[in-house]
């Protein structure tokens, strides 16, 4: 049986313990936190994370967000982090203005990234963004002007463009439509660094997260990750 002076002094230790696990709780917000460039709008943390953070990370945000999907429904929209390309050797800012050096780094030594395939709709690269007007600011061209989904499926049979770029879910509507086709396509970039005012990403929110997994995991493209051959498509987060 303990005295009452040796219950005293475990009160005293574990009473010191708290701060200390308090702090620790506090320096993983903090560091959180300095991620966070709201003056670039940037969250640092993509710039060191290789594959596998990646997976993990997509792969809790999906969780989060997908609690009303059922386990084999989540598990359909795992992405293998040997499905995604290293970018971590990338050294600049993921600022809008750099996303064209961003491109070229990641591209095919003998590509063009200002020549469109013959195939109207059916660009060499596909930019993923949090919103439309993110968008707009990403690739200041066909879709600047906010085109309805009506207009842009008109606009993509009837266009060729080596670069498209939409929200997760307008780029699913557009597929579904036919009006973009993957037949040319070598990559997908995810805008997965941009943040908004309330220090929001494109994996941050329910609305944008779970079409962006379902957009990623569509069968047609995961086969297409693991392909060596030349339809195989790069994924990168930026």
């Amino acid at each position: 049986m303990a005295t009452a002076e040796q219950y005293t002094k475990k009160r005293k230790v574990q009473d010191d313990d708290k701060p200390r696990k308090k702090q620790k709780k506090q320096k993983k917000v903090r560091e959180d936190e300095d991620d966070l460039d709201m003056e670039a709008g940037l969250n640092r943390a993509f710039e060191r994370m290789d594959g596998q953070l990646l997976a993990d990370h997509i792969a809790q945000k999906t969780r989060r967000f997908g609690t009303d999907l059922s386990p084999v429904e989540l598990s359909d929209l795992y992405i293998s982090a040997n499905n995604i390309r290293d970018s971590t050797s990338w050294n600049k800012p993921r600022s809008t203005e750099n996303l064209p050096d961003f491109l070229e780094a990641f591209k095919g030594d003998a590509e063009k990234l200002d020549q469109a395939p013959k195939k109207c709709g059916s660009p060499h690269t596909i930019i993923v963004a949090g919103a439309g007007l993110r968008a707009a600011d990403l690739v200041r061209s066909q879709f600047a002007k906010h085109f309805k989904v009506e207009e842009q499926v008109s606009f993509l049979k009837k266009s060729r463009t080596g670069i498209a770029v939409g929200t997760p879910q307008r780029l699913i509507d557009l597929i579904e439509n036919e009006a973009l086709s993957l037949d040319s396509l070598k990559r997908i970039v995810v805008d997965a660094s941009h943040i908004d005012q309330k220090k929001r990403g494109i994996v941050d929110m329910r609305e944008t997260m779970l079409p962006l997994a379902k957009l990623l995991c569509r069968e047609a493209l995961k086969q297409r990750y693991e392909d060596d051959t030349a339809k195989h498509i790069d994924l990168i987060f930026y």
